[in-house]
């Protein structure tokens, strides 16, 4: 699955629209830290994220009411296809080996990693 990647900013906006699930521009501005944008800056990368078709609108009136097209879970699984391919040959192996060298994991990290390794793996035919 091919998916579009977002900006740090569009992320941020991403990241607040799949908490509350649906939100006019104020409701996303209220969300966001400080220093907060102006409400301009927030209502246009909005419209960029329409145009990328990761959030789609309801009219009311002359707002809109946003929500997300796509969900966390399959950006982040895009995203994750990306770096594989983009940085490890599409090699899953090399992409957990680079990761597990790196986060100098403790015994029971590496446990833990086995144990969801173990529950997720597809009987052998």
């Amino acid at each position: 699955m091919e998916t579009k990647e977002l900006t740090k900013v569009e992320l941020q906006l991403m990241n607040v629209l799949w908490d509350i699930e649906k939100g006019f521009v104020n409701d996303i501005l209220e969300e966001l830290p400080e220093p907060k944008p102006a409400y301009n800056t927030v209502s246009t990368f909005m419209r960029i994220l329409v145009s990328k078709e990761f959030v789609a609108f309801n009219n009311f009136g002359k707002s809109h009411q946003y929500y997300p097209l796509i969900s966390r879970e399959q950006y982040m699984e895009g995203f994750m296809a990306g770096v594989k391919n983009t940085f490890f040959s599409g090699s899953l192996r090399s992409m957990i080996s680079f990761f597990a060298k790196k986060e100098n994991l403790t015994s029971k990290e590496i446990e833990n990693i086995i144990e969801i390794l173990n529950d997720n793996k597809k009987p052998e035919l």
